[in-house]
């Protein structure tokens, strides 16, 4: 069983990875970019059976290590 985890800063916190992103796409000519929020993608294979243990369990390593959920958040997916 594989999970995505998808780890992306909290709305109001101050993403300057995705400022410099948006300036550079505006520098090479795409106008249109209003906003640009930087994240990380984390996928993670288990070797649980049971769907819902396994979220579970993906949902406590996000809590403890993946992602500091002061000032981030995540989304589990099990694929």
């Amino acid at each position: 069983m594989k999970a995505r985890v998808t780890v992306m800063l909290k709305d109001g916190v101050l993403d300057p990875q995705g400022e410099a992103v948006r300036h550079a796409l505006g520098t090479l000519g795409f106008s249109g970019v209003e906003a640009v929020r930087q994240g990380k993608v984390i996928e993670i294979d288990l070797a649980a059976s049971d769907r819902a243990a396994a979220e579970a369990e993906v949902r406590r390593m996000c809590e403890r290590l993946l992602a500091n959920t002061v000032i981030e958040k995540y989304a589990v997916e099990i694929v």
